[in-house]
């Protein structure tokens, strides 16, 4: 790329990360009142198979239904939509907007263990160190008693990082097995239909249903936004792989978190406390040392989650 090219990619990866990040405090407000999680991962996913079928046709890509490509779409709404989705939306609920953020920069770290385990990767010093360094960031969160911390629970920021270990399980799944030949719009189509086929009778079972006249509020309005933002810049993100390559796109890993706690302190006058401060240096550092230089990042990697 020319010096050009590469200021107006950054400019439009940080666009991407502003993005993105905004719909992490959109998702602390719909969850303020009273919104269960898989009411809101249905109209989320309904929401978002909507748009994904526009954007499709507008690609001219069809959605195929042969059993290998189901079994794409299941197993990627499992792990990248309803369980990551469900851990995040009731942690939202208990943790400020900002740890959600600094939590959210441990997919790398969760992914390379795994990638160890499923024989994807060779063990490496660097990035061990990394994931130490993650690792201890979160210590710094969950510290007891630890005022500088503000005290964060523990158990929720538990919760919180079962998203973050899902995002990890799936990057990798799409690595070992790969996607049937679809292209990542496509899987993140039908496994947005899947993911609203599922949740639908699930949230009407458990009573998490949201009517839409429901959504007619601040709730529903910051719910439906956080949506249509995802869907969008997940697009962009795709198409910035695309042009730029998966080793340049992935740092918006970076832009998610710092902005997601920007957008914290702008709209929900959240501050960090000290400590957290501390957190996110290390865990910054962590994700510099455990993402690879050379080889190519996963393309669905984090993308169906609430990041």
């Amino acid at each position: 790329m020319t010096a050009r090219q590469t200021l107006l990619f950054a400019l439009l990866l940080t666009l991407l990360g502003a993005g993105w990040g905004f719909t992490i405090p959109m998702t602390k407000i719909a969850v303020s009142t009273g919104f269960q999680h898989f009411g809101l991962i249905f109209w989320q996913t309904l929401i978002g198979t909507a748009l994904m079928a526009v954007i499709c046709r507008v690609r001219g890509l069809g959605l195929p239904l042969k059993r290998p490509h189901l079994v794409v779409y299941g197993y990627i709404a499992v792990i990248g939509t309803l369980l990551p989705n469900s851990a995040s939306y009731q942690a939202a609920a208990q943790l400020p907007s900002g740890v959600m953020s600094l939590l959210l920069s441990m997919v790398p770290m969760f992914a390379f263990p795994i990638a160890l385990a499923l024989g994807l990767d060779r063990f490496a010093m660097r990035r061990f160190a990394g994931l130490l360094l993650g690792l201890l960031g979160v210590m710094i969160i969950i510290l007891p008693g630890a005022r500088l911390s503000g005290d964060i629970p523990a158990f929720w920021v538990g919760v919180a990082l079962i998203a973050s270990l899902c995002y990890g399980i799936e990057g990798n799944c799409v690595a070992k097995w790969g996607t049937a030949g679809l292209s990542p719009l496509q899987v993140l189509f039908g496994a947005s239909l899947v993911s609203a086929l599922i949740s639908l009778p699930v949230a009407l079972a458990s009573g998490q249903w949201i009517a839409p006249a429901q959504l007619v509020s601040v709730q529903g309005a910051a719910h439906g936004l956080g949506s249509v933002l995802h869907v969008l810049v997940y697009a962009g993100y795709v198409w910035m792989v695309g042009r730029t390559g998966p080793v340049f796109a992935v740092q918006v890993s970076y832009l998610v978190t710092g902005f997601g706690i920007l957008w914290a302190g702008l709209i929900l006058s959240e501050a960090l406390a000290p400590a957290l401060w501390v957190a996110m240096v290390l865990m910054f550092c962590g994700m510099y040392f455990v993402q690879p230089r050379r080889r190519p990042a996963l393309a669905l990697e984090g993308a169906m989650g609430d990041s």
